[in-house]
């Protein structure tokens, strides 16, 4: 199905709505069996041209959020390939790299997730700023499984630091000081 045409307004058919209705329907994952919500998303998705970027991450993501990651995989990448953008860019490269750690594969999350943590903050729009912790927190998951502990630890209590209601400066330094601290200290 052709989109051109279709990706102004709010009414049925359009882009705005599409996206409206595939929120919606996450909002209500857990009202669905796995294989329920793997076809209503499909179906979602065949409203959209068939490489179509949003819908295979979206795809992907179905899959990966039911517990097929293999499949998920190909269709992040996918996704990728065909240009994906935005915050749905972003979340395609945590995904992706989730998922690969997941399947014994932690050495290509770590390139992948150290790749996405070196795109300077100025290149990223707010949303995909916003997800700067969960980039460093599925890295530090896989610096751990790369048995890179330390450098795991300090990516993990930098992200927490500025959360935290009082001794951010403190908890900051310290994370730090883990990368240049010999080993059991």
């Amino acid at each position: 199905m052709s989109t051109h045409g279709t990706e102004r307004g709010t009414g049925p058919g359009t882009h705005q709505d599409w996206e409206r209705r595939v929120a919606a329907l996450w909002e209500r994952f857990d009202a669905h069996d796995p294989a329920d919500f793997r076809e209503r998303i499909a179906e979602l998705a065949a409203e959209r041209p068939e490489d179509d970027a949003a819908a295979l991450f979206e795809r992907g993501a179905a899959h990966d959020s039911t517990g097929l990651p293999e499949e998920a995989v190909d269709l992040y990448r996918r996704a990728l390939d065909r240009g994906l953008t935005g915050l749905r860019r972003r979340r395609a490269v945590i995904q992706l790299a989730s998922s690969l750690r997941n399947l014994g594969r932690p050495d290509r999350s770590v390139e992948l997730l150290t790749a996405e943590r070196d795109i300077p903050a100025d290149r990223l729009d707010d949303g995909e700023r916003a997800l700067a912790g969960a980039v460093d927190a599925f890295l530090a998951l896989a610096l751990a499984d790369t048995g890179r502990d330390r450098e795991a630890a300090s990516l993990a209590l930098g992200a927490l630091a500025p959360l935290l209601p009082r001794y951010n400066r403190s908890l900051a330094h310290y994370a730090r000081a883990l990368l240049s601290a010999p080993d059991g200290s």
